[in-house]
């Protein structure tokens, strides 16, 4: 069916759809995008500010529909540009490698399946290469076979893994073309049937490591509190989510807030992004926050570490408008600069929580920022969801039945 069909066809069934629009997104893209297209789903589009990441100023695009998520990150980045790295934050990653799995069941004789792939690893790897010779040429592609036994409930399994260098690029396409590009071959050479060939989202070879500081004058400032008690008391939050899975869940949903922002934004896979954290977070078999603090002569230092599989070139990033937007927007150069810059974000997304979990509580700023959803939630006319959210604020009553009754007061 054409797109008008569908929505005629969802139309008879009594379903009563939005006004058709696809806003900045082609109505013919979002066609060629996914499947059975009625619409789109839109999501505020707002922008970070405050951040200086390696010592370059960035301004960063967030599309996420949860109120103080901008706000809060903006207001973290804003303490660390005095922090004691000089430069507001700092980040690192390694090479763009990622892995693609091929799995290969019914081996007789392992050892012999293992030396004969690993004699033959040169070849392997010209052959994945000649499956994106582009790739190759730029200085990216195969780089790498590695081999492992795993013991699952239908017995043992040979794993293979080809580590590719995808430049900036996510890379999912090129290593899946590569992955089952040389199964073949490795059926060969272990005797085995090859099943998945897919890459891995944990990409674990592609880490991104970020740092910040924020002095003890900064804290005292910003909080108007003891700037000693105020790093205790982060501290003693940070020690709850490193000692208990359920807060820890909780602490790294809150650095998810500013990095799924930021991915989906640019237009890249945040479903991706979100697997491989969580389960980075529990490699080491107990489900741990992806954020580490301490304190320091100066104040307190905030660090994180996570595997980020973005790309600034290919994909939706190439096609979508918005995506494209935000690139230019950010004005990173690479997919390095693109990780090392959402990873920032999510330390400081992370630590503004932390700051108000452990000062005035979680609600007390969320909620001011929330009322005026609170206001339209509860029909307030536009021209009345201002003063109606900031009465609520003012009164700290901010729920459905006070702006209800605001709501007839003030008609």
């Amino acid at each position: 069916m054409s797109t008008e069909d569908r929505r005629k066809a969802l139309a008879s069934l009594g379903v009563e759809l939005p006004p058709q629009s696809f806003g900045s997104l082609p109505q013919n893209v979002a066609e060629r995008m996914v499947e059975n297209v009625i619409t789109i789903m839109e999501l505020p589009f707002g922008i970070a500010t405050n951040f200086r990441v390696n010592g370059t100023d960035r301004l960063v695009p967030m599309a996420i529909e949860e109120t103080s998520v901008v706000a809060a990150a903006s207001h973290a980045a804003k303490l660390t540009r005095e922090g004691f790295l000089g430069a507001g934050m700092k980040a690192k990653s390694d090479e763009p490698l990622m892995i693609g799995q091929i799995q290969i069941v019914g081996v007789k004789n392992f050892n012999d399946a293992e030396k004969r792939i690993n004699q033959h690893k040169k070849e392997l790897i010209e052959l994945a290469n000649s499956k994106d010779p582009k790739l190759a040429s730029l200085g990216g592609g195969a780089k790498d076979i590695e081999i492992r036994e795993v013991s699952g409930i239908r017995g043992r399994m040979l794993v293979v893994h080809v580590i590719v260098n995808v430049l900036d690029a996510m890379g999912a396409n090129a290593v899946n073309s590569m992955a089952e590009h040389i199964s073949g071959k490795l059926e060969d050479l272990s005797g085995g049937k090859a099943r998945l060939k897919i890459i891995t989202n944990l990409a674990d070879r592609r880490v991104v490591r970020a740092e910040m500081e924020v002095s003890a004058d900064e804290l005292a400032k910003d909080t108007g509190l003891d700037s000693k008690e105020v790093i205790e008391g982060l501290l003693d939050a940070y020690a709850f989510a490193e000692a208990d899975p359920y807060r820890a869940t909780t602490h790294n949903k809150g650095i998810m807030n500013g990095i799924d922002a930021v991915v989906i934004a640019t237009g890249n896979d945040f479903r991706a992004v979100e697997a491989g954290a969580h389960s980075y977070a529990a490699r080491s078999g107990k489900y741990k926050p992806l954020t580490h603090y301490e304190a320091t002569s100066k104040g307190i230092k905030g660090t994180i570490e996570l595997p980020l599989a973005v790309g600034s070139i290919g994909g939706i990033t190439a096609v979508h408008p918005k995506a494209k937007f935000s690139l230019k927007l950010m004005g990173v150069k690479s997919a390095k600069e693109l990780a090392e810059t959402i990873a920032c974000v999510g330390l400081a997304q992370n630590f503004a929580a932390m700051l108000a979990l452990s000062t005035e509580g979680i609600q007390r700023g969320h909620m001011s920022l929330h009322a005026r959803n609170i206001a339209m939630q509860s029909g307030a006319p536009d021209a009345l969801v201002e003063k109606i959210a900031k009465k609520m604020v003012e009164e700290r009553n901010i729920n459905q039945k006070r702006a209800e009754e605001l709501i007839k007061e003030l008609s």
